[in-house]
This record gives C-alpha cells, sequence and structure tokens, in this order.
C-alpha cells in the first residue's frame, strides 16, 4: 500500500462528450496511422461495393422464363435462374410426386424441436430422447419409403440438394458428439488398453484428409465385404463423416473435461456416485457447457465438408449447382448465380448456428469468467 503526505494534484474531469462526431474522433480517426487507414478503407468501398450492388440487386433479372431474356447489355445478376432451377437445388433428383415426404419429415423436426427453446416447456428430456432416438426411424421411413409406413422406395441415388447437406450434417453432428465423448472418456480412462485405443482411433483419423476417408469409404470398402453384398453409398459416406468429424469432437470434449477442477471429481467420489453416474450428472455437464464455442466450430466445419460427398457420387447442393445446373443448356452461362446462391444458403446456417451457441453460452455462463 502506498501512502504519502502530499496533496496530490487534481485530476481532470472524465469526459462526458458523446455523439457521432466523438465516436468518429475516438475510434476511427484517433491519430494519423488510425485516420490513413480509415480514409483507405472508405475509398476500397467506394470502388467495390457500388459495381457489387448493382449487379446483385439494381440491375438484377428477377423474373425470366428463358435465359435469353437475363442476357443483355448492362444487365446483372440473373437470379430467376435460382427460381427456375429452385426445386432440384433443394431435392437432386427426388420425385417430385414424393417430396411431400421430405417436406413432412422437415415440419416435424420443427414442431418437435422448438418447445425445447422453452424453459416452462414439461418433460423436455422425453421430448429431447424422442428426437434423438425415435425421429430418426420415422425420417428415414418417410423419406426413404418401406419401413413403417410402407412408402414407394426411393433410392438413396436419388436424394440430394440441400436435402441431401442437412441429412447428412445432421446425422452426422448427432453420432460424432455420442462417438466423440465416448472417445475422449476412453483417452482419459486408467485403463491402459481402452486409452490406447481411443488415442490410436483419435491420431488415425485427426491425421487423414477426409476427402481419402470419403474415397476409400466409397471405393476400398466394398473390397472387404463378402461378395455380392449392396452396402449403400449414402451410408458408407456417413459412416466416413462421423468416423473422421468425431475424433476432432473427442479432443474438444477432453480439453473441456481437463477444465474441470479436481475437486469436482473429488465430490462426485465423496458422495458415492459410480463412475458413470459422476461423468454424465456431475462432469459431463460441466465439460460441455466449456466447451461450447469448440463444438460448434466442430459442426459448422463438418457443414461445410458434406460439401465433399461430390467425388464419390453423391450430389448435395454445391454439386447440384456446379455439376447438373452448371451444365444446363437451358441456363447455360449463370454459373455464378449459383455459387453465389450457395455461398449465401451455407453462411445462413453456419451464422444461425454461430449466433445460437452464443446465446446459449450466456444462458449457461455461471461465472467461470475472470
Amino acid at each position: 500500500m502506498y501512502i504519502t503526505n502530499k496533496i496530490l494534484p487534481e485530476l481532470p474531469a472524465p469526459s462526458n462528450a458523446k455523439g457521432l462526431i466523438h465516436w468518429l474522433k475516438s475510434n476511427l480517426f484517433n491519430g494519423v496511422f488510425n485516420s490513413f487507414f480509415t480514409l483507405l478503407a472508405i475509398f476500397l468501398l467506394y470502388k467495390i461495393l457500388p459495381p457489387i450492388i448493382n449487379w446483385v440487386f439494381i440491375d438484377a433479372t428477377w423474373v425470366a422464363d428463358t435465359r435469353e431474356q437475363c442476357i443483355g447489355e448492362g444487365k446483372g445478376a440473373c437470379w430467376a435462374y435460382i427460381g427456375n432451377r429452385f426445386d432440384q437445388i433443394m431435392y437432386g433428383f427426388y420425385p417430385i410426386d414424393e417430396r411431400w415426404r421430405p417436406n413432412l419429415a422437415g415440419i416435424m423436426l420443427i414442431l418437435l424441436t422448438i418447445p425445447l427453446f422453452f424453459e416452462k416447456t414439461p418433460k423436455k428430456s422425453w421430448l429431447g430422447g424422442f428426437i434423438l432416438i425415435v425421429f430418426p426411424f420415422i425420417a428415414y421411413s418417410l423419406i426413404h419409403g418401406g419401413g413403417l409406413f410402407g412408402l414407394e422406395v426411393i433410392d438413396t441415388g436419388k436424394w440430394g440438394g440441400l436435402m441431401l447437406t442437412l441429412i447428412i450434417s445432421l446425422v452426422g453432428i448427432l453420432f460424432a458428439l455420442f462417438l466423440g465423448t465416448i472417445l475422449a472418456l476412453g483417452r482419459r480412462s486408467t485403463m491402459p488398453i481402452v486409452k490406447s485405443l481411443c488415442v490410436v482411433f483419435i491420431e488415425f483419423w485427426r491425421g487423414v484428409p477426409l476427402i481419402t476417408v470419403l474415397f476409400m469409404s466409397s471405393v476400398m470398402l466394398p473390397l472387404f465385404l463378402p461378395e455380392g453384398t449392396d452396402f449403400d453409398k449414402l451410408a458408407r459416406a456417413m459412416i466416413g463423416i462421423i468416423l473422421f468429424q468425431s475424433a476432432y469432437v473427442a479432443e474438444v470434449v477432453r480439453g473441456g473435461l481437463q477444465a474441470i477442477p479436481k475437486g469436482q471429481y473429488e465430490a462426485a467420489s465423496a458422495m458415492g456416485l459410480s463412475y458413470w453416474k459422476s461423468m454424465f450428472l456431475i462432469i459431463l455437464p460441466q465439460a460441455m457447457k466449456l466447451v461450447i464455442p469448440g463444438l460448434v466450430n466442430t459442426f459448422i466445419a463438418l457443414f461445410k465438408d458434406t460439401t465433399l460427398v461430390l467425388i464419390i457420387g453423391l450430389f448435395d447442393v454445391l454439386a447440384i449447382i456446379q455439376n447438373v445446373l452448371g451444365s444446363d443448356n437451358a441456363w447455360l452461362g449463370f454459373f455464378t448465380e449459383g455459387l453465389v446462391f450457395a455461398a449465401f444458403t451455407f453462411w445462413i446456417f453456419t451464422f444461425s448456428m454461430s449466433r445460437y451457441s452464443m446465446a446459449l453460452e450466456r444462458k449457461l455462463d455461471t461465472g467461470h469468467r475472470n
């Protein structure tokens, strides 16, 4: 502690300046260096933004029946091309008369998920269990056919577009989270064999590119199966994606487990809880809360990596735009619009995931931050 008998000089009163001028001086024109880069940024925006706005909005063609109506001097983007092929972008080659089936499955999932966002919803754990365990079988029976409802079977080779992207992403996220959590627990196990197997599994899959995993699952896996075995191509892709992403999820979850203080483990043991009860009731809930940013980052990477299924002959939303619509003679020449639409679609989903994770962090924050 510093003590003095001297009278210290008076400090100036805190600035109470407000308004736009004060904000600009404080943030954008605070010194020569900041002022220079601010002016440079304004100049670049002035040069770049107007042409982009003109192409995307002002000079764009929104309604047209043929490509000739979009072609002309000074015309911008032809968004009529997207509208004309929107059904194929959404569903791929799924039969038109049967598209009510994936629509019904999607509506059911949305209606079942909405109550989970309200704190006063009763039996939320039961509802969540129904969505995770029972609903996938209902959705598969609807989209694929056969099974529970006896509908016409639609081969997975006809699935495509955004529908296929969402199916691969949702299934991959669900199973990768489950398997990754088990691997993280196994890697921290005190049993040498279990720990070694988990370490080898995680390090192997983290060291192999996903494009190689998909190629091997499509080309090499059938060679190890009995002759005449027909293993669905989509199932092979999902297995490869799940195994690959589960290794990354495992490392994220392991980081959360290591961040939990040792006293939490000791307290759970002192209460007489078994290993699995202490993990699922005490340790894992706290660890999962801490690793939300890392998990969401992994899930976003998984969602974007679904575009690689093109190499094994599956047509997701980007593959439909790039390979099918890109060679469509009726609308040849508007490939850029398709890529922009695909990029915007992926951004909408990834941005929504990011914002929801931030809201979840704030909701679950219990004061661990310094």
